[in-house]
């Protein structure tokens, strides 16, 4: 190999080591941007899945959901799947619709500790459907998290 083609093959590598060199310095730097798995409980403590659920009461062409019927969908759709406990309250709610429009409702807000297994998963799947289906309802906000919990 001549004198200058030998340099155009060392510039070549060193521009190739450059762009490796950068890529592995912005993997580097994002990978602390990823989201963690979960917290890191103390002693004393178990990781859990908490599950925030938001349930419109405002029924399509009017009415609402009767706080008789939410009893008894909380005693035959969510405590059965839930028996070890639950916490519920009453809230005011607002979001805009598939219509684009705000709608201002009453709302309950249910909040499942579990353990975030494939079981959990599926019996809050299955409490959302439910309450869509039995209530009519376009939508049930959910927002899960990775907690600590102690008793």
């Amino acid at each position: 190999m001549s004198e200058p083609a030998i340099q155009i093959h060392l510039r070549r590598a060193l521009s190739t080591m450059r762009a490796l060199l950068v890529v592995l310095a912005l993997a580097t730097a994002l990978a602390g941007c990823a989201l963690p798995t979960g917290p890191g409980c103390r002693g004393g403590e178990q990781p859990a899945s908490s599950d925030l659920l938001y349930f419109g009461t405002a029924r399509p062409g009017g009415g609402e959901v009767s706080a008789q019927e939410w009893a008894q969908f909380l005693e035959r759709i969510v405590t059965p799947r839930f028996p070890q406990g639950l916490s519920v309250w009453p809230a005011a709610g607002q979001w805009r619709g598939n219509d684009g429009a705000i709608v201002r409702e009453a709302s309950q807000v249910l909040n499942l500790l579990h353990p975030g297994d494939a079981r959990s998963e599926q019996a809050v799947q299955e409490i959302v459907s439910a309450y869509k289906t039995q209530f009519r309802q376009e939508a049930v906000l959910r927002v899960r998290s990775r907690v600590c919990t102690a008793l």
